[in-house]
């Protein structure tokens, strides 16, 4: 079975200690050379460039992205959004989910147990774009039955970082 079976399977990957210090130091900042990466992870620069080469191939780097800061980007409005659906058919969950994953203003999605189906993460500019979004976009959804917005008064932790020690 290849790496990209595996991804596809979500076998997760078998990490030596050394693997850890690596994927921990490049979550904190991917932008470190491979010889400091190395160094960090006590490997050889090819292991180290070789190990993050079947990082990416087995799925388990993702992507590297820049982190923005969405108050200085302009975004003031931050909710949580909770989704009910009208009805629990494969047909409404997949057009939601289809929906949703064309939404720049939706920053993650989750389906979730208890009364409601979906909790959003939604970022905008303004009370009046938040308006404009719940009811032209999710609101006039015909899997939508009802939604519930709770407004983010202030982020207390935000990371992106996998707790990587064993």
């Amino acid at each position: 079975m290849s790496l990209k079976q595996k991804n596809t399977d979500y076998y997760p990957m078998k990490l030596s200690t050394a693997d850890r210090r690596l994927l921990d130091a490049l979550q904190t900042d991917a932008t470190r050379s491979q010889v400091e990466l190395a160094e960090l992870a006590g490997m050889s620069r090819t292991s180290c460039w070789r190990r993050v080469r079947d990082f990416e191939e087995a799925g388990l780097i993702e992507r590297q992205v820049a982190i923005l800061d969405a108050n200085r980007a302009g975004f003031q409005i931050q909710v949580l959004l909770a989704v009910a659906m009208t009805e629990h058919s494969d047909e409404n969950r997949h057009d939601f989910e289809r929906h949703v994953q064309s939404l720049p203003q939706v920053t993650e999605c989750f389906s979730v147990s208890g009364e409601r189906d979906y909790i959003l993460q939604v970022l905008v500019r303004d009370m009046a774009a938040y308006n404009n979004f719940l009811n032209a976009q999710i609101l006039k959804h015909p899997a939508v039955r009802s939604a519930s917005s709770t407004f983010v008064l202030r982020r207390v932790k935000f990371t992106t970082r996998l707790p990587m020690s064993p």
